[in-house]
């Protein structure tokens, strides 16, 4: 079985890649110049990376040609909210031209793989307290420049499949985190800093909206969900990949500082904080879970730990 990961040198698609080896020949793509594989290096030689620039129609067709896959994980994009809000326009065109043009490379082949467009919860942005623990059927509110590219990822999935009958499933994952995580991410971002702190930096964490709650799975738990979505979902439908469990983000440090020997001060940062944000993101993955019976492994607090674990090896 050829298996395609656009993105494969980033976070989530490195773990994808190390979880997919034993099912198929593994195909990833990088774009030209700005290849960074060091999440990649130790499996490298069991991989073959393809150049390609997901803007770029000629590009796509290109590698949807050279890997003739019988699965594509669509995972590459612009990955980080705050970003878009600086970005806007980069945002939509990475993530919204860059998965058109993988589904138009698709629909013009004679190919018929399974497709997996990875969604995120930020789709659903504002979210009311009643609609608690949220589902795949409740509104979209999005409240970023990132999320409403998601949607527009997630739509074209769902139009694209209904127009042309091409085996597309979606999901939409709450927070990912674990080891190799990038510190843009809340919890990578924390444990950076207690990293430093603890080779001698100044004893200073600084935050942005501590108020916040989110659902965090492991991303080895994610990669595992997505491996079980083309397997065993249905095409066309959209599926929440969740915890189930909402952690406020002022506990979630709590358990990391909790894990080091420094003494911190923690320090409120204006630039780490976000013209609108979500207040809470609880998700609802009971469809899922009845689909294919995944159930999340990972405890919380061992993410927390490997995290923190990375980012001390690294600093």
């Amino acid at each position: 079985m050829n298996i395609l990961i656009t993105g494969v040198t980033g976070f989530t698609g490195s773990h994808l890649a190390e979880y997919m080896l034993k099912s198929g020949k593994i195909y990833g793509t990088v774009r030209g110049r700005s290849r960074q594989t060091e999440f990649i290096n130790h499996i490298k030689n069991n991989i073959t990376l393809l150049e390609c620039d997901l803007s770029d129609t000629n590009s796509v067709m290109q590698t949807i040609d050279e890997s003739e896959p019988d699965v594509i994980f669509h995972l590459a994009s612009q990955t980080f909210v705050p970003t878009s809000w600086r970005a806007p326009q980069e945002t939509m065109n990475t993530n919204v031209l860059g998965t058109l043009n993988v589904l138009e490379a698709v629909r013009k082949s004679k190919l018929d793989p399974k497709i997996l467009i990875t969604g995120s919860s930020e789709e659903y942005g504002l979210v009311m307290p009643d609609e608690l623990p949220i589902k795949e059927t409740n509104p979209l509110r999005p409240l970023s420049p990132y999320a409403v590219s998601k949607i527009a990822q997630d739509l074209l999935g769902f139009q694209y499949f209904k127009s042309y009958g091409m085996k597309i499933i979606r999901t939409r994952a709450f927070n990912i985190i674990g080891p190799r995580s990038g510190e843009k991410i809340v919890m990578a971002a924390f444990a950076k800093q207690i990293a430093e702190i603890e080779k001698g930096a100044s004893p200073v964490i600084k935050v942005g909206n501590l108020s916040a709650q989110r659902d965090f799975t492991d991303v080895r738990d994610i990669v595992r969900a997505y491996d079980m979505c083309v397997k065993k979902c249905d095409y066309g439908e959209v599926y929440n990949i969740c915890s189930g469990k909402a952690w406020v983000i002022r506990d979630a440090l709590n358990v990391l500082t909790g894990m080091s020997r420094a003494d911190v001060k923690i320090i409120q940062d204006p630039s780490r904080m976000r013209p609108s944000d979500v207040e809470i993101l609880l998700g609802d993955s009971s469809k899922f879970r009845k689909q294919t019976g995944w159930m999340p492994e990972i405890l919380f607090e061992k993410t927390a730990e490997d995290l923190l674990n990375y980012w001390r090896n690294i600093t």
